[in-house]
């Protein structure tokens, strides 16, 4: 994502909490970062270069990527907005389903992945589901905060081997209506969508796609059981 003051020059940054790539490191993966630029054959370069694809967290899409008749109380809940960061990392997407490189996505990435593949996004769960749970509690992103169900049989359910879970959160958006070729397979007892992967049909074809809401990279050092997305992640990058 693009900050507005960097560490040399007060210049505009990209900027990525360091919880990714020592998370990646700790799997025995070697993280690369990706220039925040909407750039097709930048990216088409860099996504081959790589082995695979990760998607990380940050601020909110623009509406109306996904949806232009929102309303302006709706849309005004949406912040932090960079559109050259969207239209990247659609760009990402793209490749990276083209080129047929595993995908990890993570609290904002299932977000736009959902939505670059054609999907909705819920812009404010508060305005938009109100009886839902406190998915807003970013000060609390180290501890397990709530619980999801997990399907079975899914890709979720082989990493980590259970039925339901307690997870961190920390977000006010969340995936809508889903995109054709994307299942969700882990929700909240409010209906929120906390895990997506491919179809059972697409999934016959394609490597290893999974986008949690949650935060794992921020619990694995207390709770190891949460170093076994990305430990999967890098096993498929490296098959």
């Amino acid at each position: 994502m693009n900050t507005p003051k960097g560490a040399e020059f007060s210049d505009d940054s990209t900027s990525l909490s360091r919880c990714y790539t020592r998370t990646i490191a700790q799997a025995g993966g070697a993280p690369v970062l990706m220039p925040n630029l909407a750039d097709q054959k930048l990216i088409t370069a860099m996504v081959t270069r790589c082995d695979g694809v990760m998607l990380t967290g940050g601020h909110d899409l623009q509406p109306d990527l996904y949806d232009p008749s929102l309303s302006k109380q709706i849309k005004a809940t949406a912040t932090g907005i960079d559109l050259e960061r969207d239209l990247s990392e659609f760009l990402l997407i793209e490749q990276a389903l083209k080129q047929n490189k595993p995908l990890l996505a993570i609290c904002r990435g299932p977000q736009v992945l959902n939505v670059a593949l054609g999907g909705g996004l819920i812009t404010d769960i508060d305005l938009e589901q109100p009886n839902s749970l406190n998915h807003r509690r970013k000060a609390q992103s180290h501890r397990l905060t709530h619980q999801i169900t997990i399907e079975p049989g899914s890709l979720m359910h082989r990493i980590f081997k259970r039925k339901s879970m307690k997870v961190n959160t920390a977000h006010h958006q969340a995936t809508g209506k889903l995109a054709p070729m994307l299942r969700a397979t882990a929700t909240t007892s409010d209906g929120i969508v906390e895990a997506i992967e491919l179809t059972k049909e697409e999934a016959r074809t394609r490597p290893f796609l999974l986008g949690m809401q949650f935060h794992p990279e921020r619990l694995w050092e207390r709770h190891p059981e949460f170093l076994k997305p990305f430990r999967a992640f890098v096993k498929a990058c490296y098959a």
